[in-house]
């Protein structure tokens, strides 16, 4: 049994079973990749895929046993490799965050400008996509940390830190007859055309939850996973924009006024996400605590042991 093998069965299934694409990830050959699947499990004395002629349509009730304990062998040997990083080359590396728009855009500048300040010699990577995404990058380890609302605490292997609380605003054009229609309730905005966050998106779930639980169904028009581009379409007339209360600055949109609506939704908590068996260099805990102050690395550390 070699670690390539390993390797090679891990990215199958990771690239939904097809071996053109992992054999391309992996910078080798397809019908290498087949080969050395096959005498993995000509050793085994096992299938690890089931197949229907050459094409892999499925894995083994045993398959999933190899592929979970692949993971972890090679997620391990990984972890080791860190250590030599960590205690070699300290402030030289490579740390991937995912993340959404909305929390790339507004809120993680200050401390990714203070991280590379910190460490000008650790590469830094950032991945958007929507909370799901974010968590899945996480637990295959594309990414180290996860920068998420809502759905990434949903995920069993991760450890999930709450970071901080955000609500919502509603922007218009100056002059909008919403802004003559206050205090605003849910009743008046389900009137007006929404353009808001893709409900895959930044606590977009919460908010058609809360509309539902009023008997109410909003007017959404528009949807994006750009608050700037939600803001472009609300500049145009099309709607009200219904956003994240830290895209909106009145110093920078002065094209736009802004509404706080924190009253008619309950907060939404951007959290944190790391594995929990993957060991993470000292800069990625730094990044951590400079979002997240009250996380320094001990306090993420019991955090991990469940203390």
């Amino acid at each position: 049994m070699k670690l390539h093998q390993l390797r090679y069965i891990r990215e199958v299934a990771r690239q939904g079973l097809n071996i053109s694409m992992a054999a391309e990830n992996l910078h080798t050959s397809q019908p290498g990749v087949s080969k050395q699947i096959q005498l993995l499990e000509e050793e085994l004395n096992l299938q690890i895929f089931q197949r229907n002629g050459k094409r892999l349509t499925g894995v083994t009730e045993p398959g999933k046993s190899v592929l979970e304990l692949a993971e972890r062998v090679l997620r391990d040997m990984e972890n080791i490799k860190r250590v030599g990083e960590e205690f070699s080359h300290e402030d030289v590396g490579t740390l991937t965050i995912a993340t959404t728009h909305t929390q790339a855009r507004y809120r993680l500048p200050a401390a990714v400008k203070a991280f590379m300040d910190q460490y000008p010699n650790v590469k830094l990577n950032i991945h958007q996509g929507n909370p799901m995404q974010v968590a899945e990058q996480v637990q295959s380890g594309d990414a180290d940390i996860g920068i998420a609302t809502e759905a990434i605490s949903h995920f069993d292997k991760l450890l999930c830190l709450p970071a901080y609380e955000w609500n919502r605003c509603v922007v218009v054009p100056p002059g909008h007859a919403l802004l003559k229609d206050t205090p605003l309730t849910l009743e008046k905005l389900a009137r007006y055309p929404l353009i808001t966050y893709d409900f895959a998106f930044t606590g977009g779930s919460l908010v058609s939850s809360v509309f539902a639980k009023a008997g109410l169904t909003p007017n959404v028009v528009l949807t994006a996973i750009d608050a700037d581009v939600i803001k472009t379409y609300v500049q145009l007339g099309l709607g009200v924009g219904l956003l994240a209360n830290m895209a909106y600055d009145p110093e920078r949109d002065t094209n736009l006024v802004g509404v706080d609506v924190s009253h008619l939704f309950p907060h939404s908590i951007t959290y944190v996400g790391i594995r929990r068996d993957v060991y993470l260099r000292r800069y990625a805990y730094d990044f951590i605590e400079l979002l997240a102050p009250k996380y320094d690395h001990q306090a993420i550390l019991k955090a991990i042991h469940g203390e």
